[in-house]
């Protein structure tokens, strides 16, 4: 962790610094970010990172079930990627110390979080979701996002890992075994594909080996 905190600190400079952290659903994207922002803050003595998740910008589940989406929540097309891209925008253009709320997501309720963190005198934002890399997906326009980044990761991880790890995810969010089954199964394994292809984009690719992040692919 203390060479990847070394990296983000020498990267970062004035203004807002914009890291993205991509890859398929299950690889521990979310736990790379709490751990490299607690550790940036506790080496810096203050709150300079926060994170900025891409899951505060799924869809609602009134809507996608309006559409008949909602098995299939957690795809691309199942996110408001405009609203995203704006945020990320703001985050690139607001100076630091004026405000910016950021929706989080509850997975206990499984839905957005209005205003669930609010960025002001952070200087480091750690966003992380599945799609960073994407290219536009139908009428989505995920390329936008990676403009907007200063640098993008890539977590990466085996193909059975992410499948236990999802099928216990599920179970804990209250769907049966079998239910679980079908949704990594008919959805979520599609989405880490799909995420796979876009690894060669990514300025670093990591993977946890022996409790440590190394990398798996050396940058271009």
């Amino acid at each position: 962790m203390g060479w990847l905190v070394r990296r983000v600190r020498e990267r970062a400079g004035r203004g807002r610094y914009l890291l993205g952290i991509a890859g398929p659903p299950g690889a521990g994207k979310s736990t790379l970010s709490v751990a490299l922002r607690d550790t940036i803050n506790r080496e810096a003595g203050g709150m300079v990172a926060e994170i900025a998740p891409m899951d505060g910008f799924h869809l609602g589940n009134d809507l996608l079930r309006a559409t008949g989406s909602l098995a299939r929540k957690g795809e691309p097309d199942t996110f408001d990627v405009d609203g995203y891209v704006a945020g990320l925008r703001r985050l690139r253009t607001t100076p630091v110390g004026e405000p910016v709320a950021w929706p989080t997501f509850d997975r206990s309720v499984d839905a957005p979080v209005p205003g669930g963190v609010v960025f002001d005198r952070h200087s480091i934002v750690l966003t992380e979701g599945n799609y960073l890399l994407l290219d536009d997906f139908g009428t989505r326009r995920w390329s936008a996002v990676r403009a907007l980044l200063d640098e993008c990761w890539y977590l990466d991880a085996a193909h059975d890992v992410i499948e236990n790890r999802l099928l216990r995810r599920h179970i804990r969010g209250g769907r049966t075994p079998a239910a679980a089954h079908d949704k990594v199964r008919d959805s979520d394994l599609r989405n880490a594909d799909l995420v796979a292809a876009t690894k060669q984009r990514a300025d670093l690719v990591l993977r946890v080996e022996a409790g440590n992040y190394a990398v798996a692919v050396p940058p271009p």
